[in-house]
């Protein structure tokens, strides 16, 4: 039976499997790569996208869940003439060391400057916890949190 949704602003249909796990429905249904594969067990956080605004990990969800849902990925936060804030401050701290997770930490800290606009540390450290950077870029990671909050609070 066919799943329809919104990605990234746009109506969808795909015809695939309700038990195919969302990740795989974007990366090879839909041709979207950002979002990551790293573990299948929602462990990482590499394939993080929005759910209706909030965190998921697209490895453990089903394509059964997301009818009538929005969904945002990496390719649906910014451009590159109208970037995120998030995605501003990263690029401004130099974050990504090799890159691989760093959709899927945009995401996670996107979706908790939604919640919580100015965050303290330690709600930055508490949030972006479950994603994993196997380069140890966590200190620029925080620091790129605290500055797209005050970036966005500026605006």
């Amino acid at each position: 039976m066919p799943t329809t949704f919104t990605l990234n602003g746009r109506r969808e249909t795909v015809d695939l499997p309700a038990d195919m796990p969302l990740l795989w429905v974007l990366r090879d249904g839909l041709n979207l790569t950002g979002t990551k594969y790293g573990c299948g067990v929602a462990a990482c956080g590499a394939c993080t996208v929005h759910l209706n605004g909030e965190a998921v990990r697209s490895c453990q969800t089903p394509l059964g869940d997301v009818e009538g849902v929005e969904i945002t990925t990496i390719e649906g936060l910014g451009t590159p003439e109208a970037l995120h804030a998030v995605q501003a401050a990263w690029i401004e701290l130099q974050v990504a060391q090799c890159g691989y997770c760093q959709s899927g930490q945009i995401m996670q800290a996107t979706a908790l400057l939604a919640t919580n606009p100015a965050p303290t540390g330690a709600e930055i450290d508490e949030a972006m916890d479950g994603n994993l950077c196997r380069c140890g870029t966590y200190p620029r990671i925080r620091a790129a949190v605290a500055l797209a909050a005050q970036k966005l609070q500026e605006v």
